[in-house]
């Protein structure tokens, strides 16, 4: 590990807090994922397969499995990252009892929301990207050069005209265009708004845009698609949107509401796997009971689980990643070693002190996490993360404390530290789900 010592990427300072702070906090950072990411290789493999397939055009849909605290939110943020990267546009939400896929009081209009207001690209990857990405597409028309700016424009979005609310929304495009060369910054305002899905009534949009129809609770799925097809004339390769949370309309206490949630997935799923979207990817992330359970999760929804119950030839050992359900598998023991190490580098960093916490103390760190009672089946990556920074503001606060001897009174507590390792030389505890 000296080695990794010598060679690790300087983290600047606003990151480390970021990341430091997010992460005590039990949250995933935006920003300075790549530093502190750790296996999920084959995992983070699969899913970067599906933007090439986006980027020619189709249609990618994933579910990303997790219990609380595996790892689950991080992976998708991580994902975001490098699509962004790749110069796709991004947009994820989390469901909450005020954002579902479909309901009777708008919140699924509520989850289209706020996918659009964090819309976001490489140089705007804090969100509210709607606007540059519009930007791009008129200064590409421009770019083009002559005097048929119009005319390039109608052709460009010529192909959205025939998808549902494809006429409407080219309009839309047309009109930010026309004020985009005459200065009007009043329509383009007007424009945007309407895009954003925050015009109530038919009557305010057709006063400030003499346009009839607004983007509604039981249509934003349909702009979602339109908004893909579209980015390609901006320039980018297409939109990857993340939705966290399932497990908020497995909560859902109405058998009817819920299944109308579902219904809503069945159509985003056969849509992609139909050719009916294009350049656009879909990952949902939740929790096995939110996915499996037959009473109020996923599989409650017969169309829905028969098309996503696992084969009969995966195993446990032989995954397959081609698989609209992704299981993630618990990091194992060595890939926490490197975690809690990497973060032992930030703080140190950050807080501008010699990072003298050595390998032993590492080991003797996740032999206390690993033998806590009941850490064979409830422990996770976001305990110990939380845990191991605790450790480390405390030694930072109090400079005289002995890390070390720490470590060895608390491991005489647990019983774990100095337990035998196992024949082979790992640690005892590499076994345990986290």
């Amino acid at each position: 590990m000296s080695d990794m010592n010598a060679t690790a990427p300087r983290v600047p300072k606003r990151v480390a807090a970021v990341i430091l702070n997010s992460l005590k906090g039990g949250v995933v950072p935006r920003i300075g994922l790549p530093y502190i990411t750790v296996g999920r290789e084959v995992e983070i493999r699969a899913l970067l397969t599906d933007l090439d397939l986006i980027a020619d055009g189709g249609a990618s849909f994933r579910f990303l499995v997790g219990r609380y605290g595996a790892g689950k939110s991080f992976l998708l943020q991580t994902i975001r990252t490098h699509a962004m990267g790749e110069n796709f546009v991004v947009a994820d939400a989390d469901l909450s009892p005020e954002r579902r896929l479909q309901g009777g009081q708008g919140q699924g209009l509520a989850t289209y929301r706020e996918l659009i207001r964090n819309l976001s690209t490489k140089t705007r990857p804090e969100g509210g990207a709607l606007g540059l990405v519009l930007d791009r597409w008129v200064t590409r028309l421009q770019d083009e050069g002559g005097d048929g700016i119009l005319e390039r424009a109608r052709a460009s979005v010529a192909n959205l005209e025939e998808l549902v609310h494809g006429f409407d929304f080219s309009r839309m495009l047309m009109r930010y265009l026309q004020a985009s060369l005459e200065g009007d910054d009043e329509v383009k305002s007007c424009v945007m708004r309407w895009l954003r899905g925050e015009y109530r009534t038919k009557t305010e949009a057709r006063t400030d845009l003499g346009c009839s129809t607004v983007i509604t609770d039981d249509d934003w799925y349909d702009y979602i698609k339109l908004i893909a097809a579209f980015l390609t004339n901006a320039g980018y390769r297409g939109l990857l949107v993340l939705i966290d949370e399932l497990v908020n309309l497995y909560k859902i206490p109405n058998a009817i509401t819920r299944q109308y949630n579902y219904e809503k997935i069945l159509t985003m799923y056969n849509d992609t796997l139909q050719g009916k979207a294009h350049h656009l990817g879909i990952i949902m992330g939740g929790t096995p009971t939110s996915i499996e359970d037959r009473r109020r999760g996923v599989f409650s929804y017969e169309a829905l689980r028969s098309r996503l119950t696992q084969g009969r030839f995966a195993r446990e050992d032989m995954r397959d990643m081609l698989a609209p359900i992704i299981r993630l598998h618990p990091l194992t023991y060595e890939e926490l070693l490197v975690l809690i190490e990497k973060l032992g580098q930030i703080h140190a960093g950050y807080f501008g002190y010699e990072n003298t916490i050595g390998d032993e103390d590492l080991v003797a760190f996740l032999k206390i996490e690993f033998g806590r009672v009941g850490a064979d089946t409830h422990l996770t990556p976001r305990e110990v993360i939380r845990d191991f920074i605790e450790l480390l503001d405390i030694a930072y606060q109090n400079p005289d404390t002995d890390i070390s001897a720490l470590l060895r009174d608390e491991g005489a507590v647990t019983g774990a530290v100095g337990a035998p390792a196992t024949d082979d030389g790992d640690a005892p505890f590499a076994e345990f789900t986290i």
